[in-house]
């Protein structure tokens, strides 16, 4: 797999093109904000989004969905917990300077178990509530990697003193993909670098009551 982030918005939010190595099919998973950005990039690798990959539906990971669904045509994947949040995007901008952003009704709606096949890949769903009321990761088991917007992060874990966020359910999610998939695999996050489950694992000190 070839995966690519670009890191956009004022909240420094990964947008990630994902692809099979030079396939002209890809998946955008979490179009935050700079269309234009993201247009570039996909033009420049000469590929184009068969599905646009949604794991939550807080602003900085879906400012850019309406325009990024128009300019590209792709359908776009939406927690189903989250659609309202989607359609109603700019009564969820909990802080002021931000937006507006445009609102937009989902093509599809995913859920915990469901599997997608799209670009290529097959997909797992996984529920990882906790950071926002319905948060899913994508996994792509052969490839070994899982996109896991705000859940978890390089050395943190995703916040939890927003509206619909918990504590105790986000770290019910971290076990879940802890104890489910393997250390090898690589965590493409919502924000920072790219890391393990392993590595965080052994060395992210907010898992320490999970160890």
């Amino acid at each position: 797999m070839e995966a690519r982030w670009l890191t956009v918005g004022p909240v420094q939010e990964n947008t990630w093109i994902a692809r099979q190595d030079g396939s002209e099919s890809c998946l955008l998973i979490d179009p935050g904000d700079e269309p234009q950005t993201l247009l570039n990039a996909l033009e420049e690798l000469n590929t184009t989004p068969a599905a646009i990959l949604i794991t939550h539906c807080h602003f900085d990971h879906v400012g850019a969905v309406k325009a990024m669904a128009e300019a590209t045509k792709a359908p776009v994947y939406c927690p189903e917990g989250e659609v309202f949040i989607l359609e109603n995007i700019n009564d969820f901008v909990r802080f002021p300077g931000f937006g507006p952003f445009e609102s937009y009704t989902p093509e599809h709606t995913v859920k915990d178990g469901d599997t997608l096949t799209l670009a290529g890949f097959t997909i797992d769903v996984i529920g990882t509530p906790g950071h926002s009321p319905d948060h899913v990761t994508y996994s792509i088991p052969q490839e070994k990697a899982i996109f896991s917007g705000d859940v978890l992060f390089q050395g943190s874990i995703g916040r939890t003193d927003l509206p619909g966020c918990d504590h105790d359910t986000l770290m019910r999610s971290i076990q879940k993909l802890l104890d489910t998939l393997p250390d090898d695999t690589g965590v493409l996050p919502g924000h920072m670098d790219p890391t393990t489950l392993g590595q965080e694992r052994r060395s992210n000190p907010f898992l320490r009551e999970l160890v």
